[in-house]
């Protein structure tokens, strides 16, 4: 029997991979009904079910030790959080319509929907480019990888209910994971029936609106499009110009769900058994929405003055001088980036450096542990701040002893050196990723501005989806050379899993005895 101590047992890594790909193998069974409904080919889906299924049922037939170490798991979420967006790259190459028939971009978009991340390589983004179906294949990406592909395996599948624990904190690494229930399996099902009750939610509000004569554009299936992308912070449209296309009506609607979409959905699980303060006295909750209050109140006082604007496209209302716009505009695009949604509410390439340097902070920001949003998340900004006001008092007053504390209880000393690695090791790969993306620009004939090549960095590892300039929010990653689209690839899959999980698997120390 293999010792996970000592060294690591990848068949067994290799046999849950299996598992996963064959329950996941039925999701394009969705977009495939949609497919039927509008008369388009099933052939995209119904060949990622069969291969996907297939596959999976072979690499589950591996022998395997029915213990998971910590070791196993590791390379278990690694792996997986790779083979699904490979398989997901299936539809998009078979439909053969647009950019995403080259396998790179295949990946690149499989990689952005599960990974919620939301960057794109489509170079046209409508019905008369791509089928209904493909398009929603897109959205729906997202919501499979929004609460966590693997912690959806654990709500469902007894078999990985023992390790089910470790599991989800190699899935989302945060600074704890709050065990809601005895059994780790029905706390995994109870954050998907929180995540699936409010995607519904985000439906019946949008399409509502549609009833009611006032967003005459988000029929049923763009309400639906969107409930699918808002609540895991995904930011995918099948509208090329995102929710800019739609009424403010509608981008006031989808804001609330943004912000519950980057709140930690263990919370509502407390709100829902009647204890409403575990939400209203959270410590990182109020924080985060204070850091969404602060940057939004500058971005509005930036484009009500007009000092945040550099130019202003002619098909959209005045915003200097108009409170309501200025107001939409900059709360919309702060809380987009701050939960890493990455939807739009107009192009942010019109505005001057001042506010894009805003924005830009915001990105680094992201959303509660225990959401869906991504970047280093405002509990981590939360611990760093407090550790720091404590060395200060602490060398004013050496005998004192002031523990930094969560809402969950006092933190210690090695989750907080924990946190300060993350948050070092983070900063580094953005810093090497920026000069990355700089160079692949300067190759491709691209003249990337400092401002540019950062957002590129950030924008693929926190999961965030639009940068400025050529990947705006109006446009795309296209034109990166296929080499650069894969580094970007692999940033979001570092991103999604926090970085720690796979750079563990990738240094030599990790595979020996």
């Amino acid at each position: 029997m293999f010792d996970p101590d000592v060294y690591v047992d990848y068949r067994t890594s290799l046999s849950l991979v299996g598992t996963v790909l064959k329950y996941i193998g039925l999701a394009p069974l969705f977009p495939a009904a949609v497919a039927l409904y509008y008369g388009e080919s099933l052939l995209p889906f119904l060949a990622t079910t069969v291969a996907m299924v297939a596959v999976g049922t072979a690499l589950e037939r591996l022998e395997s030790d029915p213990d998971l170490g910590n070791r196993e798991a590791m390379l278990f979420v690694s792996l997986s959080w790779l083979a699904v967006p490979a398989f997901g790259t299936i539809p998009y190459l078979l439909a053969g319509q647009g950019t995403v028939a080259h396998p790179v971009n295949a990946l690149f978009e499989s990689m952005s929907g599960f990974t919620t991340t939301g960057s794109t390589v489509l170079g046209e983004i409508s019905f008369e480019r791509h089928s209904r179906s493909i398009l929603l294949w897109r959205q729906f990406t997202q919501w499979l990888g929004g609460m966590g592909i693997l912690v959806l395996m654990v709500a469902i599948l007894p078999q990985l209910s023992v390790g089910g624990a470790q599991i989800m904190r190699q899935e989302a690494p945060g600074i704890s994971i709050e065990k809601l229930t005895p059994r780790i399996r029905e706390t995994a099902s109870a954050l998907w029936k929180i995540y699936f009750g409010f995607t519904v939610a985000a439906a019946a509000v949008y399409y509502g609106l549609h009833l009611a004569g006032v967003a005459p554009r988000m029929d049923l299936y763009n309400a639906v499009a969107h409930a699918l992308t808002t609540m895991p912070t995904g930011g995918f449209s099948p509208e090329a110009r995102s929710v800019e296309a739609f009424a403010p009506i509608v981008q006031w609607a989808v804001m609330p769900f943004m912000v519950v979409a980057g709140t930690n959905f263990a919370l509502f699980w407390y709100v829902l058994r009647g204890d409403p303060r575990r939400l209203t006295d959270n410590s990182e909750f109020r924080s985060y929405l204070l850091a969404m209050g602060v940057v939004g109140a500058v971005l509005a006082v930036l484009l009500f003055t007009g000092g945040g604007l550099a130019r202003l496209p002619t098909e959209i209302a005045p915003i200097p001088g108009n409170v309501e716009n200025s107001l939409r505009q900059a709360l919309f695009q702060t809380i987009a980036i701050v939960t890493t949604t990455g939807y739009a509410s107009m192009d942010f390439n019109a505005w001057d450096p001042s506010a894009q340097v805003v924005l830009m902070l915001a990105m680094f920001l992201g959303g509660s542990a225990g959401s869906a949003a991504g970047s280093i998340k405002i509990v981590r900004w939360y611990v760093v701040h407090r550790t720091m006001t404590r060395e200060l008092y602490t060398s004013v007053h050496p005998e004192a002893v002031r523990p930094v504390r969560l809402p969950t209880g006092p933190v210690d000393e090695d989750t907080i050196q924990d946190v300060f690695v993350f948050v070092l090791i983070f900063l580094s790969i953005f810093a090497v990723s920026t000069v990355v993306v700089f160079v692949d620009g300067l190759a491709q004939g691209l003249s990337l501005s400092a401002l540019e090549a950062m957002s590129v960095a950030i924008a693929t590892l926190g999961n965030i989806g639009p940068g400025f300039g050529i990947v705006g929010p109006m446009d795309s990653f296209e034109r990166f050379s296929a080499a650069g689209k894969l580094y970007m690839v692999f940033l979001m899959w570092i991103g999604r899993l926090e970085i720690l999980t796979v750079l563990v698997v990738l240094t030599p120390s990790y595979w020996r005895r």
